[in-house]
């Protein structure tokens, strides 16, 4: 196997009329996918050369699912371009990316104008409404095709204030989600809840484990996630089986007291990664669930999705334990490397996370410089080539060696579900024309993000106006002018003192 469209023809044939995907206003059966997808490739095939970027400007529906296939059945790869992110930022994205070709919907058509006035913008409903495929011409394009080929670009956040385009390519996808599927015991008769838009990675494994295993995947609107209410009676009436989750999506639920107002209790598998699950809101949903499978999940977009996997017990947590992030998927090799790059294979002693496998993502779109400070040989092989990828992450072995995430090497975090590079915030800031330098502070017990400035512009007007050019998910939580930032003995910014004026107890 060297496409993922082989696993929907694989599904068409066994299963022509069992719905595949599902959205509050249709469904969709695999065969009539497979038939939307090629016309939708048909067309790409005579707009775009094969590998070209699609871009895609819509909320995530049946419409979109069947537009990404059909940018793969065209030969090209796809990039899902948040909706609602400031002008300025899709611009960046749109400058590294440079599709061909940006495929919309009628509600979004007059904007994606605008904002991609030298690119060409289509409507998904009027290729479909043509109904044209030429099966020949698509078969051409599939006997030229490499299990190399990038498959889609996702866009995170960059320390350079330009965001990063991790390339995904059919054959990481392939390797990683018949994997995942058989191990986390994904089957045929689920119905998958997915939570996460199409530009976030977590999505990868609602769309493709679903059309791997044949299973349905009940896409759930994200304005669903600012009603609790409305989200739960939605996940009860589809039936949900699975959730495959963020960890800031779930506690969205647990803190807004959805679990009490109704419990899914068809949902039989409950998986989650993005950041740290507290234990606290993972208690409330055992509680709920006692009987549901809960599986803590790791691993960053550029090794495809995810790297390591937990089965958690059935059982309440204390909110002191520290979740263990657990052990490689098959085919992957996950490793501590420290200081010296030299490997660690004892309990508590700090390294970076490493992985290494058929996983690890192509690199960053267009930024050759950034991929191969990330993407590197295995110091620890010096007789093959062994491409693995530094994540950046830092983390530990249990005394009963469990690995464990403790913290980031340098100043990416995780927030919201999102990997965030404060770099990006900073540089942001200080285009500010009353801005003279910036630097941000993550509190990682209270989760906020803090910001630290020298200009002069009211800290409450700075965040207001910050939301033009980054996403809610970045802007910071509180902002405090200094005259000057506090010195080290070094000549460094004082970090430390930082942390003590925004009230962070633990250096």
């Amino acid at each position: 196997m060297k496409n993922i469209l082989e696993w929907l023809e694989n599904k068409t044939e066994q299963e022509k009329k069992r719905i595949a995907f599902i959205d509050p206003k249709d469904e969709i059966s695999f065969k009539e996918l497979e038939q939307k997808a090629k016309c939708i490739g048909t067309y790409i095939s005579y707009m775009c050369d094969v590998r070209s970027a699609v871009g895609f400007y819509m909320e995530k529906n049946i419409d979109a699912v069947c537009g990404m296939l059909g940018a793969v059945y065209g030969g090209c790869l796809y990039s899902f371009l948040d909706t609602r992110q400031p002008e300025s930022r899709m611009h960046q994205i749109i400058s590294v990316l440079q599709p061909a070709l940006i495929l919309t919907d009628e509600e979004h058509l007059e904007e994606a104008h605008k904002l991609f006035p030298e690119i060409r913008v289509e409507v998904i409903a009027d290729i479909l409404f043509e109904k044209k495929m030429d099966q020949e011409r698509l078969d051409a394009i599939r006997e030229q095709a490499l299990d190399m080929d990038p498959l889609y670009v996702n866009f995170t956040s960059g320390s350079t204030g330009v965001p990063k385009g991790v390339t995904v390519c059919h054959r990481n996808v392939i390797d990683f989600i018949e994997v995942f599927v058989k191990t986390t015991g994904i089957q045929q008769s689920d119905i998958l809840g997915n939570q996460a838009p199409f530009d976030f990675d977590v999505s990868v494994k609602d769309v493709y484990s679903g059309i791997c295993a044949g299973a349905s995947v009940a896409i759930i609107p994200r304005e669903y996630f600012s009603n609790p209410t409305v989200l739960m009676d939605y996940l009860s009436a589809q039936r949900c089986t699975v959730l495959i989750w963020a960890v800031s999506a779930m506690c969205f639920v647990s803190i807004m007291n959805g679990l009490q107002y109704k419990t899914p209790v068809s949902v039989r598998l409950v998986m989650f990664s993005g950041e740290v699950m507290p234990i606290k809101q993972l208690n409330k949903w055992t509680k709920a669930l006692p009987f549901t499978t809960f599986v803590n999940l790791y691993g960053p977009t550029e090794i495809t999705c995810n790297c390591t996997y937990e089965m958690l017990e059935t059982r309440e947590y204390e909110l002191d334990e520290v979740l263990p992030i657990g052990k490689a998927f098959d085919n992957e090799k996950v490793f501590l490397l420290d200081e010296n790059d030299a490997l660690i294979q004892v309990p508590d002693q700090e390294g970076e996370i490493c992985v290494s496998g058929t996983c690890v993502a192509l690199g960053y779109y267009h930024d050759m410089k950034k991929t191969n400070e990330v993407f590197v040989q295995n110091p620890l092989n010096d007789k093959t080539y062994e491409r693995i990828y530094r994540t950046g992450d830092l983390g530990k072995y249990t005394d009963d060696l469990k690995l464990i995430y403790t913290s980031r090497k340098d100043f990416q975090i995780k927030h919201l579900g999102h990997r965030i590079e404060l770099g990006e915030i900073e540089a942001q800031v200080e285009q500010h024309a009353d801005i003279t330098r910036a630097i941000c502070i993550y509190d990682s017990n209270k989760k906020r993000i803090l910001l630290f400035y020298v200009g002069n512009i009211d800290g409450k007007q700075l965040i207001s106006e910050l939301r033009d050019v980054l996403p809610g998910y970045m802007l910071p939580n509180k902002a405090f002018a200094l005259d000057a930032f506090p010195i080290n003995k070094n000549g460094k910014v004082d970090r430390n003192a930082l942390k003590e004026l925004g009230g962070i107890k633990h250096a």
